[in-house]
């Protein structure tokens, strides 16, 4: 109860005062622990987050270069050029894009790196509502991330194959497709009129960048588009570490355009970085010390299966928030086939609801996805737009295992 309770204290200090939260967290990791739960100095720094570490610094770098030298801004008006200067069309673009990256093979964070970027760039150029632009790319990647040729999707059904119960294919897919969906025309309808939360003087510093790029790119955005091409293909053809791609690209385009990169680093998000590698500390301490496999068996004891199930999802939801979707997926199958074979609940039904649970809540900053979007962002007061995000995926956690359970599990048991 002391780790839960300094979580909750953490919060309320981090959103009440002007601190960073992962500064609170990495102390609380600390302290917590060290006195608390035993662990050894060496087991906390375990559960530091190296690869989304690497990921975010490869990724804001890479682009706060491409930013530089012009070539987001070509992008940007290419993509306009695209849908014919409707520029409300553009979330939606990213949506179904990011749901075809996934549904084919990408993992999701990697879709996630790759369009984040350009999205939070078109936000700024165009004044889109940045929240509704990144919020829906996660949710296009969500959409898509559970076909039988997508990561989580072939996770979750190969850990189902090993089991008596059956699940189809077709099934998992669809109800994440379909929620997602439902979930970005919300997003879309509630938010998009809504103002994004400027900072000061990013309104005019928009209204003053040249808004009709044209042309073709000179060499250095020719070189620039070659690095991004071949960060998708390692990426995605090869299942390279898109961090480590990200940065050897921003490297090399650094080299060849020194004066005008001098300050490229200043574009990575430090502060983001801090926050989330800091609560994804404490959080991996917690599922190092058992903590949060235990709140999950208490869940699942507590009898009832209608009941059981929905907790589940709860569970599930909450802690993805914090933590790997993948690594909760792969833990909460197993709980959840002792329940299924010992009961009338639908096998598909709760699988999909789970797994929906799980992954819609990574708008979260301190999921890779959340954080990614958190980290792009341009002309925004971050903190006001982080507790936007935060207020974001709080509605997600409360309403989205409701709506997930009502839908997949209530109806079919």
């Amino acid at each position: 109860m002391i780790s839960i309770g300094a979580l909750l204290v953490m919060f309320v200090v981090g959103t009440a005062l002007p601190i960073n939260l992962g500064i609170l967290a990495f102390v609380a990791t600390f302290a917590v622990g060290t006195a608390s739960l035993g662990l050894t100095e060496d087991e906390i720094f375990e559960g530091f987050p190296a690869k989304l570490f690497v990921t975010i610094v490869g990724v804001t770098y890479l682009f706060s270069v491409a930013r530089r030298n012009g070539t987001i801004d070509w992008l940007v008006a290419a993509g306009v050029r695209l849908v014919r200067g409707k520029v409300e069309l553009i979330p939606w673009v990213l949506f179904l894009v990011a749901a075809l990256l996934t549904a084919f093979g990408t993992f999701t964070p990697a879709a996630v790196a790759i369009l984040a970027p350009i999205g939070m760039n078109f936000a700024y150029r165009y004044k889109l509502n940045p929240l509704v632009v990144g919020m829906m790319v996660i949710s296009g990647g969500h959409a898509g991330a559970f076909s039988p040729l997508a990561v989580s999707g072939a996770l979750v059904l190969g850990l189902v194959d090993k089991t008596e119960v059956h699940v189809s294919a077709v099934t998992l897919f669809s109800a994440s497709f379909v929620i997602n969906l439902v979930l970005a025309v919300l997003t879309y309808v509630l938010l998009a009129r809504r103002p994004a939360p400027l900072a000061e003087g990013a309104a005019e510093a928009a209204d003053d960048e040249d808004l009709a790029v044209s042309g073709r790119p000179d060499w250095r955005q020719w070189l620039t588009l070659a690095s991004l091409v071949a960060l998708v293909v390692g990426a995605l053809g090869f299942h390279l570490e898109i961090g480590f791609l990200a940065l050897a690209a921003g490297s090399l385009l650094a080299l060849v355009d020194m004066k005008r990169q001098e300050k490229a680093v200043d574009g990575v998000s430090w502060s983001t970085l801090l926050l989330v590698a800091g609560m994804m500390t404490y959080i991996a301490m917690l599922e190092k010390a058992g903590i949060i496999e235990e709140i999950s068996e208490h869940a699942a004891d507590l009898g009832a299966p209608l009941v059981v199930a929905l907790l589940l999802c709860f569970t599930v939801a909450i802690t993805s928030a914090f933590a790997s979707s993948t690594a909760i997926l792969t833990a909460i199958i197993p709980l959840a086939v002792p329940l299924l074979l010992s009961s009338h609940l639908s096998a598909a039904g709760l699988i999909a609801a789970l797994a929906v649970s799980t992954t819609i809540v990574d708008t979260s900053p301190f999921s890779t996805n959340g954080a990614l979007v958190l980290s792009n962002a341009r002309g925004v007061d971050t903190r006001r737009f982080y507790r936007q995000v935060i207020g974001y995926t709080s509605g997600i956690v409360a309403f989205g295992p409701v709506i997930a359970w009502g839908a997949l599990v209530l109806p079919w048991s």
